[in-house]
């Protein structure tokens, strides 16, 4: 029998309902696999024992009375360290600036909507420092492996939320991506992550990255993923730029999903036309596009009228880096000494960008967006690589002996698509030669969210998405 610690979000609903399964029981084996995973990986800042323990019971006596608080009473969910979470400080990974005193009595809006529904919090996860790069290490907590293979990095900036998930912490997490964050972990880790169409999840406080920035549901499949993003997707007064809610239930896109991939115009780009990527990762995500022309979509390859790769990063660079800056401005010498180094490099670089400059940069994704907005009108899904390689030392930035300087090197196939606010899922497709995971990428239309879920979900349904588990560390 699967262990408790392995069931998915949608399987434990369903046994509540039935009582064949309590959430206290489902509580106490994510809490042991939560422990058992931090000293090797490192994906918990936090872990709130007493208190998950408390919403378990509670939950416990709501289905007992057949009177679950929503769709997801009594799942175990974890929270990226970047989003308020009551009774809790937020540190954002950085050692730089002191949690305070509490009481810390606010929820982000997507946390709300999860308390709401009666969600068990486990705890919080690690991020790197104000989330700002593609791999998970802060001065404050340290670096986060990978569930594979804890000398590799899990990727970033949600790393710790998509180790935890991977690793049986909780089916469920919150994660942020301004340039990929939750689709390189997500990678990376072998698990699928959504960054829906910016505004369809409600954020506040803002992000200091603006509009690139997203959250997005983290789980091991995207019925899973569905599920939360009809919780998290709910309205919240504190976010001015929110989308009106959308027109149905996520969850119920995917009725028949692989029936309703049949005819789909999908677009498949192997590297956007100039990116280097390697060859297992190619095989793999070639493999998975004949699956998807196997369920009757009618599949081309072509590249997305896209300018060139250093365009665009220069582009990212001066919104991104601009951003750090901002979250910063305020910090003394002291704090900006503690800050990681090179987040004290791209702030420095951001504040010497000019209104004029980061002007430019916005003319250059509203080009970007009116062109995949046409480009859209073509083709329904596009589908790449998530990462062009698998992961690498954990601890270090880019990859040794690329040449590299800068995350958003390694990443041209996630952050292009946070500059045109675009809906993109990562789903797990296979192993490469040393047992890591492959993740391939579906891009929708912004607002097709509902598409993106459903063609993931064909996917999974079908076999084409989905590797073996990491070595599972504990019990539970």
């Amino acid at each position: 029998m699967t262990p408790l610690a392995d069931l998915t979000a949608t399987e434990l609903v369903a046994r509540y309902a039935t009582g064949d399964l309590s959430p206290v029981d489902v509580a106490e084996a994510a809490l042991a696999r939560a422990a058992a995973i931090g000293p090797e990986v490192n994906a918990f800042v936090l872990i709130d024992r007493p208190g998950a323990l408390a919403a378990a019971r509670a939950s416990a006596e709501r289905w007992r009375r057949g009177r679950p608080a929503g769709p997801v009473d009594g799942v175990p969910v974890t929270v990226k360290d970047i989003l308020l979470q009551r009774g809790h400080p937020t540190r954002r990974g950085s050692a730089a600036q002191p949690p305070g005193d509490g009481p810390w009595e606010e929820d982000a809006p997507a946390v709300a909507r999860l308390r709401e529904s009666g969600a068990v919090f486990l705890g919080k996860t690690t991020t790197p420092e104000f989330g700002w790069k593609g791999v998970t290490d802060s001065p404050l907590s340290g670096a986060t492996g990978n569930p594979y293979a804890p000398a590799r990095t899990s990727g970033g900036s949600s790393g710790g939320s998509a180790a935890a998930v991977a690793l049986g912490a909780g089916p469920l997490s919150l994660g942020t991506d301004g340039g990929g964050s939750v689709r390189i972990p997500a990678s990376f880790c072998g698990i699928f992550a959504l960054k829906p169409t910016y505004g369809r999840v409600p954020l506040y406080p803002a992000s200091a990255f603006g509009t690139l920035a997203h959250v997005g549901p983290m789980t091991r499949d995207a019925a899973d993923a569905a599920l939360l993003l009809d919780i998290i997707a709910r309205p919240d007064p504190r976010d001015w730029s929110q989308l009106a809610p959308g027109p149905g239930r996520f969850a119920n896109a995917l009725v028949a999903g692989v029936e309703r991939v049949r005819g789909l115009r999908v677009a498949y780009s192997p590297a956007l036309s100039e990116a280097e990527v390697a060859p297992d990762v190619a095989a793999a995500v070639r493999r998975a596009v004949d699956g998807l022309a196997g369920l009757g979509a009618r599949v081309t390859e072509t590249d997305p009228p896209l300018p060139p790769l250093a365009e665009l990063r220069e582009a990212f660079h001066a919104l991104w880096f601009s951003g750090a800056a901002r979250v910063t401005q305020h910090f003394d010498a002291g704090q900006v000494a503690a800050l990681d180094p090179g987040l004290r490099e791209i702030r420095a670089a951001g504040a010497r960008y000019s209104a004029l400059d980061y002007l430019a940069a916005v003319d250059v994704r509203m080009a970007l967006g009116r062109a995949m907005g046409a480009f859209h009108e073509r083709y329904d899904l596009l589908v790449t690589p998530t990462v062009p390689g698998t992961a690498f030392a954990k601890g270090t930035e880019v990859p040794e002996g690329s040449g590299m300087s800068r995350w958003t090197e390694w990443t041209p196939f996630t952050y292009p698509f946070n500059l045109t606010q675009q809906p993109a899922a990562s789903l797990p497709c296979g192993l490469d030669a040393e047992g890591l995971p492959i993740g391939l990428q579906l891009v929708g239309a912004r607002h097709a969210d509902a598409l993106v879920l459903r063609a993931a979900h064909a996917l999974y349904a079908a076999g084409v998405a989905g590797v073996p588990g990491p070595p599972t560390p504990g019990p539970g």
